[in-house]
């Protein structure tokens, strides 16, 4: 049985232990629910919850611990010399049974008797089912291809066997324990509870994951390459090395990507921020309800276009423009009609990623002004102040909170960016000032070390996490900034 049909058959069991549970509360009390300790329906609710809850955890207990098991037990069974082979080939091999164990599940019988043994006839027999092998499988691979079927069949049948058993005690055990006194309200609400603190856990859980993952590696990365040539260092050059090469290590400095990054996502800044911030109090303080309704719609389109577009919308339409627009202004001043910006510069990507990022800055601006109360500004204009001098003495003072936040979002939005970068400004990681010239951020380089054929204990590998953790901290410190200046103004504010 699949697990979407067990987890469908206890949606039922859960709907109709609810029912019952409710029913027998209502019978026990003699339908008048005032004599029960809860509602009755917090008794059908406790029914169904001891029902699917510990037959939940045991499937999902059993989905994760049965593909180990019966994965070691497989790699177990293979011969003495595909044992000897290295960790990478074992992994290989195992890999071909799980294909070889996929397609042998849709074959027929008279298809698997027919193929027998035959290698190369086992190989076209799957092709025509849609299974595509790197090679002809070797005969101990089909016999543990058919171990892995059968025992994945025992254990879904047993798993099934087992949470049904489960789901059905638990209805038992906890309808019987129905009476006018139990305290089932309290009983639900703490599981509930235990739900939310669950569910609230889930985003600290995930970011100490993925902060302990990037530090296990590039503490790999560290212990290879000083962490003094990464953090100080000037030259980018990893020199890629294929798998199974040896070729040198190179140079990992940090400081021409960091530079990079830090000035795409300032040029990007300087755009969004100013356009952002103004449309967002017009909108809020100025416009009119139907021009608002109308204007901030059109503006959050632009949130909605994927990034590659405005990538191909610089690679193709704004680097161009700058470009042949720097060669007529050089031509009219000097008479050469030379051009001084580059098609893919650090001018290109921040203004068009300012244009991506000013619905962002426009809408949770926005959203915040009009959150200010009425009464502020009716104090203000009743003592005479303009309606300018209110926006700027009290209604921007009141709201800098969370303008500040949303300033922070906009700013990690860019400094994450990658699509925008890699055609509007390209792969080059260069050391300059000059907004004309293409340079490369960090996020660019995480990816380019991640892709193609390298070995993933190489240092041209592991650098991708030492990035990683490196864009971590710069955001941490924008956060605690962002609440010290947060923390600041609203004192001064109050």
């Amino acid at each position: 049985m699949s697990t979407p049909l067990i987890l469908l058959i206890l949606a039922i069991i859960a709907v109709v232990c609810y029912v019952v549970g409710t029913r027998h509360a209502l019978a026990i009390a003699g339908g008048l629910s005032s004599k029960l300790h809860s509602r009755p329906g917090y008794y059908g609710a406790f029914v169904a919850i001891c029902a699917v809850l510990p037959a939940a955890v045991v499937l999902a207990a059993w989905l994760i611990a049965s593909p180990f098991y019966i994965n070691s037990t497989v790699r177990g069974g293979f011969p003495e010399d595909v044992k000897a082979r290295s960790v990478a080939e074992q992994g290989l091999a195992f890999g071909m049974v799980s294909s070889l164990a996929r397609g042998m599940d849709v074959l027929t019988l008279e298809e698997i008797d027919r193929v027998g043994s035959n290698p190369a006839e086992l190989r076209n027999t799957l092709g025509t089912k849609g299974v595509a092998l790197a090679g002809d499988p070797e005969p101990y691979m089909v016999a543990s291809a058919g171990d892995l079927n059968a025992m994945n069949k025992i254990s879904n049948r047993v798993m099934t066997a087992v949470v049904l058993i489960v789901a059905l005690i638990g209805a038992g055990l906890s309808y019987n324990r129905i009476s006018h006194r139990f305290r089932a309200r309290n009983r639900v609400e703490r599981v509930i509870l235990g739900a939310l603190v669950v569910a609230s856990s889930i985003a600290i859980i995930t970011t100490v994951g993925i902060v302990m993952s990037m530090l296990t590696e590039a503490g790999h990365f560290f212990g290879r390459v000083p962490a003094w040539e990464f953090f100080f260092g000037t030259v980018w050059d990893p020199r890629f090395a294929a798998a199974g090469t040896t070729a040198s290590e190179g140079q990992f400095g940090l400081i021409p990507l960091l530079l990079g990054t830090l000035y795409i996502g300032l040029v990007a800044m300087l755009v969004a921020v100013p356009v952002g911030l103004f449309s967002a109090i017009y909108m809020s303080e100025y416009a009119s309800p139907r021009l608002r309704s109308v204007a901030k719609p059109l503006l959050e389109v632009l949130a909605g276009i994927p990034t590659i577009v405005y990538g191909f919308f610089a690679l193709t339409t704004v680097g161009p423009f700058l470009r042949d627009l720097s060669a007529d202004i050089n031509g009219i001043v000097t008479g050469n009609a030379m051009n001084f910006i580059q098609a893919q510069s650090v001018l290109t990507a921040g203004f068009v990623m300012g244009i991506m990022l000013i619905p962002y800055v426009s809408s949770l601006s926005d959203d915040i002004i009009t959150a200010v109360p009425r009464a502020l500004r009716d104090g203000s204009l009743g003592l005479g102040a303009t309606k300018s001098e209110t926006i700027k003495k009290v209604v921007m003072p009141a709201a800098l909170p969370g303008v500040v936040g949303a300033l922070l979002m906009t700013a990690s939005r860019a400094i994450g960016e990658t699509m925008i970068v890699v055609l509007a400004a390209g792969v080059a990681a260069r050391m300059q000032l000059n907004p004309f010239e293409p340079m490369t951020t960090v996020t660019v380089k995480i990816v380019s070390q991640l892709t193609g054929d390298l070995e993933f204990t190489s240092p041209q590998t592991l650098v991708a996490f030492a990035l990683g953790i490196t864009l971590f901290v710069i955001t941490l410190c924008l956060n605690i900034y962002a609440l010290f200046i947060v923390r600041k103004y609203r004192e001064q504010y109050e």
